[in-house]
């Protein structure tokens, strides 16, 4: 049978179909099938100049043999996507692309991380030919197919657990006992880092447990086992600490890495309470305080490696996003990206998952956990850069708008997001829902918050900052063109925030540049001319005029510059003219695009806003009838009338908390109160709209509840409470006029108010006669409830304010 592989659109399903066709041509056939291939494969790599059968006798020369064979040179390049459209996409609701390294491991831990991936064999893994392993004892052979591929280097071991016996030792106190433990470990251990704790047994021998660097500072390694313990027992014997007290060593077992020494030191924390001390005698106390001590102390003196023979890839989805989509997405993304490695994954759905939500499954979010080999059948080892992640999350995104999930690649730096966490900063503490960690050290913590929290952040590197410079001006172009408000709103959201965290930075951040050793006029025209470009970086809505005196004083800076260049710096002039004409012609497509915006809106005119206005009219009309048909005109108007005089004087209050207004505050508060008691006087006495309304505003709510208790109060209770709200209402609404007439000569501060009320009086005496000539054209009642009625009344009210205050001010004059 003849199978046509072009008749595949995927790579991973032409890889499978050929290994069904050899399977199906019987062991010898097949057999010689594998030998026709790896010879060619090896012919191909010795052609790009590495011998991939000999991989091991050039270790370390990077071979590039692999790249021309499947053109993946060109891979960034295709996947890449101009940052306006990926911008664009995502302030319209596009997921970030997540594919994230989880860790490395050799090939003796292959076993465990298929374990682990698999859920113990209950989920099925899918390997890179498209088949389906189901059962554990195919998962146990992956690792015999893989050996081949694997260094096999064995892990560092980097910490030691000990136990010390000490024999019956004559000790005043628990101080002189650790100085005793301590004096026999440092005997032994010579000047490698330490923790322990002592137990004091009961015939008065001591028993040392706790865990030790194997690595001291002139470079020796200890094993760990039994063969270091016999290495340390001689070094203690040959001592004048074995003198004074007897004592034998041995070692339970040993570790890689800071990890796996922060939890035995926190296991002797748990264990022994605050009986561990370290090698200098300060006691660690808790488990934080052990974390901290391998993080910051122990880190530097283990010189830890590990095997890096395999990688845990997790690719990650946002809760909803379809399963099976995804699942096509992922296959097709590790296909493209990883060919000619070997590599299982799974997909670990809320769903699907064997694993209990509390021991770390169930998550709610889709993702998929792939184990891919370093090195491919062509002996290429997998590089790993920030390059190289951006190209995968690219591919990934790619990859999954082909099977309808809206993803895109994104980056921290269009943000002004802080950076990520890794998994030996944290360790964690709760598993529901979301997973919630604690740092394993102040730094960490910080970190962890940063991420937690959505601190701003933006990088500091040069490259960095020129890159949120563009993030910057993309999202402006976004909020520009975008006609659906969400999406301008969102993109000036993003905006502000990049320009506030660069302008946060501008004092820190300097031009590279500037810092070389060129003359002192040279660099007074450079420092000049990076002032004159950076005020672009002030400039918001600007006008042509505007923009040709910044353009005018770019290139006058330029020639400044230009006059004081010598002939060896003439490549580092144009450079810097380069990159300031490229920021001022950025300037210039921005005022276009607002030119365009402002003829757009001129065109379209207030058509819109009038549409608004009028429906929000409609609706106001149709919650008055109906507020009226339910309570009844009289008792809707009464309790209208007060109503508006509270949300007149809560919108004044709002203003002058802003810094709008320059009220006083104490002086609206008590309107406000007053106010309330009216609106409770008359729920008490039976009004059922003021009732209806308190439901929606706690505070009036309050104020009834607190009427009804006064109602209920013995009468001569109630006689403290002033009998005519309304008289002391309208004495003391504004006592600014009588004291006033006081003091003839104001204040220059009052009249600094009086002139800031006059101009938001004035700004809104306008908008009321625009809502006012287009009522009266529609032919519409101007009635609605308190909701929408205030800022009328606010502005009828502060109208009046304003005409008592001249009149007040020319009897004065007079």
């Amino acid at each position: 049978m003849e199978i046509f592989f072009g008749a595949f659109t995927s790579e991973w399903e032409q890889r499978r179909a050929a290994l069904l066709h050899e399977l199906s041509l019987g062991p010898k056939r097949r057999s010689s099938a594998e030998d026709e291939m790896k010879r060619r494969l090896k012919a191909m790599a010795e052609l790009g100049g590495g011998g991939a059968g000999d991989v091991g006798s050039q270790p370390k020369m990077r071979r590039a043999v692999a790249k021309p064979i499947f053109a993946t040179e060109t891979r960034a390049a295709a996947v890449s996507r101009p940052i306006e459209a990926r911008l664009a996409a995502v302030a319209q609701g596009s997921q970030p692309a997540v594919v994230k390294m989880a860790s490395y491991g050799g090939g003796a831990r292959v076993g465990t991380m298929l374990n682990y991936v698999s859920r113990g064999g209950e989920l099925a893994v899918e390997n890179e030919n498209g088949e389906r392993i189901s059962s554990r004892e195919d998962l146990a052979r992956l690792r015999g197919d893989w050996n081949h591929l694997f260094q096999n280097r064995a892990e560092s071991r980097d910490i030691g657990s000990f136990t010390v016996e000490i024999a019956t030792a004559a000790v005043s106190s628990d101080e002189a006992m650790h100085e005793l433990a301590r004096n026999s470990l440092t005997s032994a251990f010579g000047d490698r880092r330490y923790a322990y704790a002592v137990t004091r047994q009961a015939d008065g021998a001591l028993t040392v447990q706790g865990a030790v660097v194997l690595r001291s500072g002139q470079g020796e390694r200890l094993t760990g086992d039994d063969k270091a313990a016999s290495i340390i027992q001689a070094r203690y014997d040959a001592s004048t600490a074995a003198q004074g007290a007897a004592a034998r060593f041995s070692f339970q077992g040993y570790g890689n890495g800071v990890e796996y020494g922060a939890s035995k030191l926190r296991s002797l924390v748990e264990r022994h309470d605050d009986n561990v001390r370290d090698d200098r005698g300060q006691v660690i106390g808790d488990e934080k305080l052990a974390g901290d001590l391998v993080q910051k102390e122990w880190r530097g003196d283990l010189h830890s490696r590990k095997g890096r023979d395999v990688m845990h890839l997790i690719m990650s989805a946002r809760a909803g996003t379809n399963i099976e989509a995804f699942e096509n997405a992922a296959r097709d993304f590790l296909a493209e990206q990883f060919a000619g490695h070997r590599y299982v994954f799974a997909m670990h759905d809320p769903a699907n998952d064997p694993k209990e939500e509390g021991e770390g499954g169930k998550r709610p979010h889709v993702h998929a956990h792939a184990i891919i080999t370093m090195r491919s059948e062509f002996g290429v080892r997998i590089e790993t850069s920030p390059q190289v992640f951006r190209e995968w999350r690219a591919t990934m995104a790619e990859k999954a708008r082909a099977q309808g999930i809206a993803m895109e690649m994104t980056d921290r730096r269009e943000f002004a997001s802080p950076p990520g966490f890794t998994r030996n900063q944290v360790r964690p503490v709760s598993r529901e829902g979301r997973t919630e960690h604690v740092g394993t050290s102040e730094a960490a913590q910080g970190r962890y918050d940063a991420k937690r929290g959505g601190r701003r952040s933006l990088a500091k590197a040069e490259r960095s900052r020129e890159y949120a410079i563009k993030a910057t001006q993309s999202w402006q172009k976004i909020a520009l063109a975008s006609g659906d408000r969400r999406i301008v709103a969102y993109a000036e959201q993003l905006r502000n925030r990049l320009t506030a965290s660069l302008s946060a930075g501008q004092a820190k951040a300097s031009v590279n540049v500037v810092h070389t050793d060129f003359g002192s006029k040279f660099r007074a025209n450079l420092v000049t001319l990076q002032k004159v470009v950076l005020e672009g970086q002030e400039m918001r809505e600007t006008t042509r005029a505007e923009f040709e005196a910044y353009e005018k004083k770019v290139e006058t800076a330029l020639f400044g510059l230009e006059r004081s260049v010598g002939p060896d710096e003439r490549d580092d002039f144009d450079e810097v003219a380069s990159v300031a004409r490229e920021h001022v012609n950025a300037r210039r497509e921005l005022m276009e695009l607002y030119e365009m915006k402002g003829q757009a809106e001129a065109a379209q005119g207030t058509a819109t806003e009038r549409d608004e206005r009028g429906k929000r009219r409609d609706d106001a009309n149709e919650q008055w009838d109906a507020s009226v048909a339910k309570h009844g005109a009289a008792v809707v108007e009464a309790a209208n009338d007060v109503l508006v005089d509270i949300e007149t004087s809560r919108e004044v209050l709002d203003r002058t908390e802003a810094g709008e207004l320059s009220n006083d505050p104490r002086v609206l508060r008590a309107d406000i109160e007053r106010g309330l008691a009216r609106a409770a006087e008359l729920a008490v006495q039976g009004n059922t709209y003021m009732r209806e309304v308190a439901e929606n505003d706690p505070e009036l709510k309050r104020a009834i509840e607190a009427a009804e208790q006064t109602q209920e109060q013995p009468a001569e209770e109630q006689g403290k409470t002033p009998a005519n709200v309304d008289a002391v209402s309208e004495q003391q609404r504004d006592p600014r006029p009588e004291e006033a007439e006081r003091r003839p000569d104001e204040p220059a501060e009052q009249a600094h108010e009086l002139a800031s009320t006059i101009d938001a009086t004035n700004r809104l005496q306008d908008k009321s006669n625009r809502d006012k000539e287009a009522a009266q054209r529609g032919g519409e009642t101007t009635r609605t409830d308190p909701a929408q009625q205030h800022i009328p009344r606010l502005e009828e009210l502060e109208r009046e304010e304003l005409e008592r205050k001249e009149r007040d001010r020319d009897d004065r004059d007079r």
